[in-house]
């Protein structure tokens, strides 16, 4: 009777995380809330932003952003996307430098996006979460992804 009540608990955890990775639902690790790390950052062309902070939820096969930003001139600039890692477009609300985003999972540190404004490709974007989780960079190019125009470093809070 010890053995087998035992035995239970370990089996269902096993059998647990096995629908759960069946499902899709593995932890994201771009989950979690994202500071811009402005004075690491770095920017080609324009002012940077004051402040920006990105809170990333995992949903199945994807993520759901919402980005609160302070502009260089102190105006405020809000966005919400929800898209999954299937290289298709997906409508992004509030950002006026693109209305669809495509992404697609490299690996579990690292994902590929391309930004569209009326069909067109405006740029490129490598994020990349370092091996820790504590940190993530963001590395922008133009759309042909031929040259760095931001180098984005966040932190995890």
């Amino acid at each position: 009777m010890i053995i087998r009540s035992t035995l239970r608990l370990p089996i269902a955890l096993a059998i647990g995380a096995v629908a759960s990775i069946a499902s899709g639902q593995v932890s994201d690790r771009l989950a979690g809330t994202w500071r811009l790390n402005v004075a690491q950052s770095r920017y080609e062309t324009g002012a940077p932003p004051k402040s920006q902070t990105t809170t990333l939820h995992a949903m199945d096969g994807g993520l759901h952003e919402v980005v609160e930003r302070v502009n260089a001139d102190g105006t405020t600039t809000s966005w919400e996307v929800m898209a999954k890692y299937d290289g298709r477009d997906y409508p992004v609300k509030g950002d006026p430098s693109r209305d669809t985003v495509a992404m697609t999972r490299v690996d579990q540190n690292t994902v590929d996006i391309v930004n569209k404004k009326a069909g067109a490709v405006v740029s490129r974007m490598r994020i990349l979460v370092a091996a820790d989780g504590r940190s993530r960079t963001n590395t922008v190019t133009d759309p042909s992804g031929a040259k760095t125009t931001a180098v984005l470093f966040f932190d995890r809070r």
